[in-house]
């Protein structure tokens, strides 16, 4: 649980500073889409203990999910105002931020692998 709460926390704080500092759009645009994955998943992690497939598939659902309500266009009609939601659910489909997702679960999947040889 400590390392979970660790990991979400410097996640959140790496995404915070990459949104608030305007680093190089390759940074913001792609890096800050993969780190959302495992900042997700970290986060309900805490919460939820299923296993880490499940998990990390609900989450990677969710992303796609929100992505294709971003290419319907519902974010715009709905005429969202709010800048914080605009910063979570986006403005704009990218096929780029697919991949992005996927790099991310990879990611995530390296990261729970190496935690459980870890406890042996």
């Amino acid at each position: 649980m400590k390392r979970t709460l660790t990991f979400f926390i410097l996640l959140l704080v790496t995404e915070v500073a990459i949104a608030i500092f305007h680093f190089h759009k390759f940074i913001r645009g792609f890096v800050g889409d993969v780190l959302v994955i495992p900042l997700l998943y970290y986060f309900l992690r805490i919460f939820i203990k299923w296993r880490t497939v499940y998990l990390l598939g609900a989450v990677l659902a969710i992303a796609l999910g929100i992505e294709l309500l971003q290419y319907s266009g519902l974010f715009q009609h709905l005429n969202i105002q709010s800048p914080l939601l605009k910063i979570v659910l986006g403005t704009t489909f990218d096929w780029k931020d697919i991949l992005a997702y996927g790099v991310g679960g990879v990611l995530t999947l390296l990261l729970e692998k190496n935690q459980a040889y870890g406890k042996d």
